[in-house]
């Protein structure tokens, strides 16, 4: 009977997929989704002042996503 052979290396292991399921993608995504909301609801009030919050939240949202990300907490 022939035995089968695995020519991979032991050091060479599938890169792990995290599928947004980090402290990272959940924050951003949270805070982005929040702020989409309130944009929408400004700009269906006319709102101009709410809309602007919205965008600044938007911002909020990116650059706590990157933060995190540079903390370890994200997938890169």
């Amino acid at each position: 009977m022939a035995q089968h052979t695995d020519t991979r290396s032991e050091s060479h292991q599938p890169k792990h997929v995290h599928h947004g399921r980090t402290q990272a993608a959940w924050v951003g995504s949270s805070l982005a989704m929040v702020a989409f909301i309130v944009g929408g609801i400004a700009v269906a009030m006319q709102n101009w002042v709410l809309f602007t919050v919205a965008v600044v939240l938007i911002v909020v949202a990116l650059v706590a996503t990157k933060v995190l990300q540079a903390m370890g907490r994200g997938a890169h």
